[in-house]
């Protein structure tokens, strides 16, 4: 009798290693629909700029809800939100410098800091 080779089943993707993969393409999209309407579309009316932005948003919302649903499983509310605002300002740094050709300031850096003493507060136990 010989035995089929099972099919190898990779372990499921920990909690929040899924939330945060969920809600950097979420700030992706973010962060184009908020801001690359400056450059794009500057000159366009900015109702065409609100729509376009919002056509961008729906993609934002399809990762980032169910990344706050899986994420609020393991994570407090608090925490899910002080995540957000790390990825957030993880996408927004290269975003502002690459996309935007905005000059990177010494600010970012201590913005990040702060965000690390956020982080602090809201996941110490």
């Amino acid at each position: 009798m010989t035995s089929e080779p099972r099919a190898v089943q990779n372990p499921p993707m920990p909690v929040i290693a899924r939330t945060v993969a969920l809600l950097l393409i979420s700030n992706l999209f973010m962060t184009f629909a908020w801001y690359a309407h400056l450059r794009n579309l500057s000159q366009r009316p900015w109702l065409v700029a609100a729509l376009a932005s919002w056509g961008i948003a729906l993609f934002e919302y399809l990762f980032q809800v169910p990344a706050n649903r899986i994420g609020h499983t393991v994570l407090s509310l608090g925490q899910l939100k002080i995540l957000q605002e790390v990825i957030t300002l993880t996408v927004f740094v290269p975003f502002a410098w690459l996309y935007m050709r905005e000059p990177v300031r010494l600010n970012y850096l201590w913005a990040a800091l702060c965000m690390c003493g956020a982080v602090y507060f809201m996941f110490r136990r």
